[in-house]
């Protein structure tokens, strides 16, 4: 069938309307606001495209879908799968940028992993292989009767049960392993591992203690432990305290907090004495331990509760609500917290929280310190006091959202777009504000990521470009034929979204640019340029204005992006006020006459020329020039009248004044 039949369409205020619309087309659905486009195009159209999609699904892959209801309509034939592009917000999630949603950085990481060069963060060298021998002249460094053991990490931070390498470990002769921090023997097979979660094993290699003879059994178990985790060992000293912290000072390799030393047999700098680890994609991901940088956890940004946000309106009482968070959220039982520390300070729940004294402020944000409250709580009828020490509603905030946090660390880097995290973030997010992170500089990743480079640049100042500007730089990289040959399939996808974010009116965005700061019209030709790049055919495409906030000079380019669409076997259908659409499309449908109970319409029908000719079409009036709205010959000035915006700083803004100016009165 080479069209979409609809019959009796009725949803919201359409008419009991009969539509037909061609398949493998643009169509351009336009009218007054309120005349019923997006009841036909969203609500009837897509509607009915996703609900028949997922009815055709399996009863276990629809439990986790949603399903719309049935549109009010007799009969609809000829839809394909729908996907809806809309207006709306990417995500919230503080931890998705540009890069992550449109899935440019996942080959990003990929790209840097492959062929990246290595440079010590240091002193900025290039990094080169380190051999055993200088891994036991590095050991051989500490003091004179250090007793330390040698490890072989097999697993890092890989989820499943690691039956076989276990197995391995005990034909080998191995005894003893440490399972996420806890000592195991191996001889014992009672091991039991979760699946689910992400593990790190290190297998005790040997225990040797630092002496002049100790050069050849060291070299021999730094050897086997190379071998056995593909070219990393780790020497974990046993500190005794005191001193001790000062053993590892000359820089032996990388040291974590707990004095355990990781060396590479791949990456070193021999001048410095600093190892890399493992060189792989999720080094350079912000939302991976391996990757984040440790100070901010990969937000780029040290998020911190703001009293100012947690009581917005300071002239309400805790009675009230002024503290707000509290308020929405379970707010009887925390007015019984309140009640409770208002009668042991003797404190006015009447009274405005500016006019309340700094001290009782104080214990109300940040806690008790010490000092004991009696609370309660009823239950059956009855009341039950007990007695502790107030934590404080910062502290009560920050607790619950860490919570989330541990939970998204121990589900790995799939919870980060979940429901219940986006739920967490948005309950908790606007109480927070942010200060720039003094470790990364807002780079989001450990200092090891930041000093691997392509070409001159490491991913964090790729990232930061515009993407105009990083299509530049890829389309002039210079690879070795070694390179080229690892990097040309990884280089292909990077250079054909980034070109079709280019092509969306989208160049000047950044790649690392916070997805919560998009607005609706950039985050739908995000998706916009996504779906181009998954190449899907067959599909009922159905957009809302795509060419709102996108500059005029561009226009052309996001028409030829729909015309790709269209031309690879794709139905689209844009609701759009638009004239340069309007006339670029296939086949337009004029709704109204008017607005609300007098629109749900079909006024005009047809292609451009059509809708033009027709007499009963406002929107063809337009067109043919035979209405047009009239210029003001004269406008009103302004008199030396301003409203003045100073230091402005949200989202992207770069802490601009602006003045507009204010007209005076006719």
């Amino acid at each position: 069938m080479d069209k979409i039949i609809i019959k009796g369409a009725r949803e919201h205020n359409l008419k009991n309307i009969d539509v037909e619309l061609p398949r493998n087309k643009l169509v351009v659905i336009t009218g007054l606001s309120g005349s019923g486009k997006s009841s036909l195009a969203f609500d009837t159209i897509y509607a009915e495209g996703q609900r028949r999609y997922v009815e055709s699904l399996s009863t276990y892959a629809r439990q986790f879908l949603e399903q719309m209801g049935k549109p009010d309509l007799d009969s609809i034939e000829g839809l394909s799968p729908a996907i809806s592009i809309e207006q709306k917000s990417t995500s919230k999630n503080p931890r998705s940028t540009v890069g992550t949603v449109t899935e440019i950085y996942d080959y990003l990481r990929l790209l840097y992993a492959r062929i990246g060069t290595v440079h010590c963060h240091s002193c900025g060298r290039p990094i080169s292989s380190q051999t055993v021998q200088q891994m036991v002249d590095r050991v051989l460094r500490l003091p004179d009767g250090t007793r330390f053991s040698v490890l072989a990490p097999v697993v890092r931070d890989r989820k499943g049960e690691f039956k076989k390498e276990l197995d391995a470990l005990r034909r080998q002769g191995l005894r003893r392993v440490n399972v996420d921090g806890e000592l195991f023997d191996l001889s014992e097979d009672t091991i039991k591992i979760d699946k689910n979660k992400s593990h790190t094993i290190e297998v005790y290699i040997d225990r040797l203690v630092v002496k002049p003879d100790v050069r050849q059994r060291l070299t021999e178990s730094i050897e086997l432990g190379l071998q056995l985790a593909e070219g990393i060992v780790k020497i974990s000293p046993v500190l005794l305290g005191g001193d001790d912290e000062a053993i590892l000072a000359d820089g032996a390799g990388i040291t974590d907090e707990n004095g355990d030393i990781t060396f590479s047999e791949r990456f070193a700098c021999v001048a410095c004495g600093i190892s890399y680890p493992e060189i792989s994609p999720r080094l350079f991901s912000f939302n991976n331990p391996s990757g984040a940088c440790p100070a901010c956890d990969g937000i780029g940004a040290k998020m911190f509760f703001d009293p100012e946000l947690i009581v917005p309106t300071q002239d309400l009482s805790l009675r009230e609500g002024a503290i707000e968070p509290w308020e929405k959220r379970n707010g009887p039982f925390f007015q019984q917290i309140l009640e409770a520390i208002a009668g042991h300070y003797t404190i006015d729940m009447t009274t405005p929280w500016f006019e309340l004294p700094p001290a009782h402020r104080d214990i109300i944000l940040y806690g008790s310190k010490g000092d004991e409250i009696e609370f309660w709580f009823e239950k059956n009828g009855r009341r039950h006091t007990y007695k502790k020490e107030f934590e404080g509603v910062i502290q009560n905030l920050e607790r619950r959202l860490s919570e989330y946090e541990r939970r998204r660390r121990e589900e790995g880097t799939a919870a980060q777009g979940s429901d219940s995290f986006e739920a967490a973030y948005e309950e908790f997010s606007p109480y927070m504000n942010k200060s720039p992170c003094e470790e990364c500089q807002g780079t989001r990743l450990r200092k090891e990521a930041r000093f691997v480079k392509v070409g001159s640049l490491p991913i964090n100042e790729l990232t930061a470009k515009p993407i105009r500007d990083a299509k530049r730089f890829f389309d002039g990289l210079k690879l070795s034929p070694r390179q080229m040959e690892i990097a040309d399939r990884v280089l292909k996808e990077v250079r054909d979204r980034l070109g079709f974010l280019v092509n969306v009116g989208l160049d000047y965005l950044t790649l690392d640019r916070t997805a919560a700061t998009l607005s609706g019209g950039e985050a739908q030709r995000i998706r916009l340029a996504s779906q181009i790049g998954s190449s899907l055919t067959g599909v009922l495409y159905v957009l809302d204005e795509p060419s709102i906030g996108l500059h005029q000079r561009d226009n052309q380019r996001l028409l030829e992006t729909l015309f790709r669409l269209r031309d690879i076997g794709n139905t689209v259908i844009v609701v759009e006020h638009d004239e340069d659409t309007i006339r670029a499309a296939d086949h337009v449908i004029d709704m109204g006459p008017r607005a609300g109970v007098l629109g749900g319409r079909i006024v005009a029908s047809g292609s451009p020329t059509d809708i033009m000719s027709s007499t009963g079409s406002l929107t063809g009036a337009y067109l043919s020039g035979r209405k047009k709205i009239e210029v003001r010959g004269s406008r009103r000035q302004c008199q030396n009248r301003y409203l003045v915006l100073k230091s402005c700083k949200e989202h992207n803004l770069r802490e601009i004044t602006v003045r507009f100016p204010v007209p005076a009165r006719a």
